[in-house]
């Protein structure tokens, strides 16, 4: 049997459950229940302008603060010998392993008005915080559950960074600033686009951790495509035009980053 024979299953396997789905997407996004071709699906999606903006600027924020935390564990993480390496990273993957939705409600119960936060706040004479159910809370849940898919491509790529070419920068009489911000920063960059597209993606597209965290006062475009499909508003052509023209913002948000990150490593080559 030839090698490509392998493939087949695995080509019908995405015909079935990747490019079916997105076609039958594109379909009920330029029709109505009839059949009759429109665009009137997506006219309609200007009453929720609201929506798509909170849905990026909380996704945005959420990228950021990963980069900020993300970043130094990253950098520290893979200046520690190997023993100290893997255990962290192990640490760092643990909550992976659990549910996602366990690990979302388990923020319910420390951010709730009557939780672990609350209460420690009060036992130490503070007073108590509003946290659950507002913006803060869903951006909490977004980091806490998305962190580690920026910590890891940045830790991947700082740690194959050859010590050579820092000791070699060292003898030149750079200083252990200069040598990361001329060295280490710039050949790190592939590390954090591709944690960047990691964390912002999902981010962007979230549902449950709005619902549970936000108490579905701010609702984004995960919980308006959801709303839209199974709630009461069932319409799915205007949910199919939602996700279309999702899907086509984080395309293109994916592109550029993508040529973004080809353009520095030519000129890190350079």
């Amino acid at each position: 049997m030839k090698p490509k024979y392998f493939a087949f299953p695995y080509v019908g396997w995405m015909a079935v459950f990747v490019a079916a789905p997105i076609v039958l997407v594109v379909v009920f996004a330029f029709t109505t229940p009839d059949g009759s071709p429109t665009l009137d699906n997506f006219a309609t999606m200007g009453s929720f302008t609201s929506v798509f903006i909170r849905s990026f600027w909380l996704a945005i924020v959420s990228t950021a603060i990963c980069i900020a935390i993300g970043y130094p564990v990253a950098y520290f993480l893979s200046r520690e010998g190997l023993r100290m390496q893997r255990i962290m990273l192990m640490l760092i993957m643990l909550p992976m392993w659990m549910n996602f939705l366990l690990r979302t409600y388990a923020w319910m119960s420390i951010l709730e008005n009557t939780g672990l936060l609350n209460r420690f706040l009060a036992f130490i004479g503070l007073p108590r915080m509003n946290i659950i159910n507002t913006q803060a809370a869903i951006v909490i849940g977004m980091v806490y559950n998305f962190l580690p898919f920026m910590i890891l491509p940045v830790y991947s790529v700082i740690v194959k960074i050859d010590s050579s070419l820092l000791e070699a920068a060292q003898d030149l009489g750079a200083n252990n600033a200069a040598v990361f911000r001329k060295l280490i920063f710039p050949l790190s960059l592939p590390g954090v686009l591709s944690g960047v597209t990691m964390v912002f993606v999902p981010a962007v597209s979230t549902f449950i951790i709005s619902q549970l965290l936000g108490g579905g006062k701010n609702m984004l475009l995960g919980d308006l495509i959801e709303m839209q499909f199974l709630g009461t508003a069932y319409n799915p052509h205007l949910g199919s035009s939602i996700s279309l023209v999702m899907m086509v913002i984080v395309i293109a948000f994916m592109y550029v980053m993508n040529r973004f990150g080809e353009g520095e490593e030519m000129a890190v080559g350079l």
